[in-house]
C-alpha cells in the first residue's frame, strides 16, 4: 500500500473519506472499480467500456490501484502476454459505497430531468 510522506513521513488525514478518497477518487477510478466489479477485464475491455480514458491514464489509475491492493493484475504466459485485472479480496470490500454511489447518482438524474432515461445510456457489459 502507498504510504503518502510528510514531515513525521505518514500523511495526516482529518476524517476517514479523506483517506478513501485518495485511493479511489477522481475521475476514473470508481469506473474502473465498477467495471471490474463484473469480473476480470483486459486493458482493452477497459478502454471501451470507459471510452473517454486514454491508455496512459488508464494504466497510471490501474497501477495506483495495484499499488493500494484494490485491484490485481494477471499476467498470463502467451504470445502475445495477455494481462488481466481483477478486484482483490480487499478492492470488493469497496462495492457497497460504489453501489450507493450509482443509485444515489441515478436518483439525482430522475430528481433533476424528470426521467433519468432521458439521459442515462442503458449499459450492456459485454462479459454478461
Amino acid at each position: 500500500m502507498t504510504e503518502h510522506g510528510g514531515k513525521s513521513g505518514l500523511k495526516k488525514y482529518r476524517v476517514g473519506v479523506e483517506a478513501a478518497l485518495e485511493v479511489m477518487g477522481g475521475k476514473w477510478k470508481p469506473l474502473i472499480l465498477y467495471h471490474l466489479m463484473t469480473g476480470r477485464k483486459r486493458t482493452s475491455e477497459l478502454r471501451r467500456l470507459i471510452p473517454g480514458i486514454t491508455q496512459k491514464m488508464l494504466t497510471a489509475q490501474l497501477r495506483s490501484l495495484e499499488n493500494d491492493d484494490i485491484v490485481a493484475r494477471k499476467i498470463y504466459e502467451e504470445i502475445p502476454p495477455r494481462v488481466e485485472y481483477e478486484l482483490t479480496a480487499y478492492g470488493w470490500k469497496l462495492k457497497p459505497a460504489l453501489d450507493l454511489l450509482c443509485y444515489w447518482g441515478e436518483e439525482h438524474l430522475e430528481r433533476v430531468h424528470g426521467d433519468k432515461s432521458k439521459v442515462l445510456e442503458e449499459f450492456h457489459d459485454s462479459a454478461t
